[in-house]
């Protein structure tokens, strides 16, 4: 298997979901299961590498389609081995076909020290065509256009890991709860592979969801409205109630939790380790840690509310708007750079809403460092203001009584996205720290 890791590697390098970026793999292949195959002439399998080259060592899943001719995708194309033509496998359809059969069959397949089976809350159902989207960067995703002639949005998870993913876990309570702000879970596949020590892994390996037709990114649907100077508080309205039926659903379906003294502790941990790592990196924030530090002080000591599922990593970018169903909500991973172990424990609601507010504010931000810069400051505002009343409309006075929490995640949100400016964009700093600042003068004001 010498050949096909080499192979895989150069491969891999180049993708974008290829997550220690500057860093050549250093991959092992411990194992694979093949999956069955609609066309007789070729070959579909999975394959779990262990990639040695970070520090923590990685597992990637890269499901492989070999052909006997070069007449696939050429930018799919892995290379030739063993006289067959390697192909990355959702850009073909025969992998895509047989993925949603092990998906939504619940079939089983097994492999040399690795299997996967395929779970569904409804239907058996089949593939028609498939298309796989640009863009991607942690996993990637697939349209697929389903023999009853309903689309499905399909997500192959690229980074495995052991223990539950909260993308299904989460969707699949919402789903069973009747949700109307997310889009159905259909199926998902989980699988059991090899870890690096010797030990042995599960989780999940992909998962197919309703397709939301119609329907605009919430990122590029804010910008062009900030854009143009047209008044987007409706929709913030409209997004901060949504947020807040979301939260009140999964407070239903999965879950809850009062905050101890060991959550505190571990949260507050967390927000001086970023705020140390950021005064570090960026000294301009020194002069400004005495005052984030009380924040997060104050926090800790006032009320907290009950912890519960959340989104976990909530920005315009996650979120859909459909001119038939609304603002709906998408991604539910939680935190990239987060243990997944940790991403689905309950949490408070107002980091959540800490995360909207700031996305809002890097869309005035985006807009001043262009060429010609648009001042989108009071845009930003407004929709803030017009977000938070809304999730008040739902959910009462929560924003309220626990304002010292919210304060705290957005400033812990601004300080880190200050250190992750200064890693990779330097003339964007101004954005997050101008928030830091705002954050804390309108508290001494």
């Amino acid at each position: 298997m010498t050949e096909l890791t080499e192979l895989v590697g150069t491969w891999m390098r180049r993708q974008r979901w290829y997550s220690t970026k500057n860093v050549e793999p250093r991959l092992r292949l411990l194992a694979s299961f093949d999956a069955e195959p609609s066309d007789a002439d070729v070959r579909i399998v999975t394959h779990f590498f262990c990639d040695d080259a970070p520090r923590t060592p990685r597992m990637y899943q890269v499901p492989v389609v070999a052909r006997p001719e070069r007449d696939g995708d050429e930018a799919a194309f892995i290379g030739e081995a063993g006289g067959r033509y390697l192909y990355d496998g959702p850009t073909e359809e025969s992998y895509v076909a047989a993925l949603v059969q092990l998906m939504t069959g619940q079939d089983r397949a097994e492999g040399r020290e690795a299997h996967a089976q395929g779970h569904t809350l409804g239907e058996r159902l089949a593939l028609r065509s498939s298309r796989r989207l640009t863009g991607e960067q942690s996993n990637t995703s697939i349209v697929g256009e389903l023999e009853d002639g309903r689309r499905a949005l399909i997500k192959v998870f690229r980074v495995v890991q052991d223990g539950e993913n909260p993308d299904v876990s989460t969707l699949a309570a919402l789903t069973a709860a009747g949700s109307r702000r997310t889009p159905s879970l259909l199926g998902w596949l989980t699988g059991r592979w090899p870890t690096a020590d010797g030990g042995t892994a599960s989780g999940e390996l992909a998962l197919m969801q309703d397709f939301v037709p119609g329907a605009e990114d919430g990122w590029e649907l804010a910008v062009s409205a900030a854009e143009r100077g047209e008044d987007f508080t409706d929709r913030a309205h409209q997004l901060g109630s949504g947020t807040a039926e979301l939260h009140r659903l999964l407070a239903k379906a999965l879950p809850t939790a009062p905050a101890s003294k060991e959550d505190v502790a571990l949260a507050l941990d967390g927000m001086f380790r970023r705020l140390t790592v950021t005064t570090t990196e960026v000294p301009e924030v020194e002069e400004l840690r005495a005052g984030i530090a009380a924040v997060y002080e104050e926090a800790a000591a006032a009320p907290l509310p009950l912890l519960q599922r959340i989104h976990g990593d909530l920005h315009l970018g996650q979120v859909l708007f459909s001119p038939e169903r609304g603002w709906q909500f998408i991604d539910f991973e939680g935190e990239p750079l987060r243990p997944l172990a940790e991403r689905a424990l309950p949490d408070a609601t107002m980091r959540d809403v800490a995360g909207m507010l700031r996305s809002f504010d890097y869309v005035a931000g985006s807009l001043a460092r262009r060429e010609t810069p648009v001042d989108a400051s009071a845009w930003a505002a407004d929709a803030r203001k017009a977000y938070l009343e809304g999730y008040a409309s739902v959910a009462g006075t929560e924003t309220d009584d626990f304002r010292q929490l919210l304060d705290a995640f957005e400033l812990d949100k601004a300080v880190y996205e200050i250190a992750y400016e200064a890693r990779h964009r330097p003339a964007w700093i101004p954005i997050p720290l101008a928030a830091v600042q705002r954050l804390l003068a309108t508290r001494v004001g």
